[in-house]
């Protein structure tokens, strides 16, 4: 009888390992001009953003609304691609601090097994960057690790809709932003 519930126990720990296996994921690659200035790196897409293959694309996050704001111009109303030249044009990329990982769901807190974002290639790619933002908590736990590399680092609140703080609160806070977007507009 112990022999059967062990093999019981191996065979389920087994069919977890293939479960857990076929739950990696993996990330967007970063939207990353050479002449960027402002890195604003998520932790990791979102299923929506996963499906979709675009950055911040669950309707209801404050990215889009918050970013708009900043750089004054609507980019929710935009298609995608648009929005992504904006952020070019003014001199800000986008990334996660997490590349792969295994997740159940959307929510950061299932997060396992991350395989982290590459500083060195972040360097390599955008030589004149400035500032490196973290969108949330999650992402923020990579902050030492890019103040480290030499950039200056900024925490956000998340734009998530899973984070409930009034957009105003979370507009206030990413006002910080706008010194870095401004000089790279004035550069180009």
């Amino acid at each position: 009888m112990a022999t059967d519930f062990v093999t019981l126990a191996r065979d389920a720990a087994a069919r977890a390992g293939k479960r857990d296996r076929s739950d990696r994921k993996h990330g967007l690659p970063p939207v990353l001009a050479r002449d960027a200035r402002v890195l604003i790196l998520g932790s990791f897409p979102g299923e929506a953003s996963l499906a979709a293959k675009q950055y911040y694309a669950h309707p209801r996050n404050h990215f889009w609304p918050l970013v708009g704001a900043l750089v004054d111009a609507p980019l929710q109303a935009l298609p995608y691609r648009e929005r992504l030249a904006v952020l070019r044009a003014h001199g800000i990329g986008l990334w996660d601090t997490i590349v792969a990982c295994e997740r159940r769901g959307s929510l950061d807190g299932a997060i396992r097994n991350a395989e982290r974002a590459d500083v060195a290639h972040v360097h390599r790619a955008a030589p004149t960057l400035a500032l490196v933002c973290f969108n949330g908590q999650t992402a923020a736990r990579a902050a030492p690790v890019w103040r480290d590399a030499g950039y200056a680092t900024l925490v956000l609140p998340s734009s998530s809709p899973a984070y409930t703080r009034p957009f105003a609160d979370k507009l206030a806070a990413w006002q910080a932003i706008r010194e870095f977007v401004r000089a790279a507009a004035k550069s180009r």
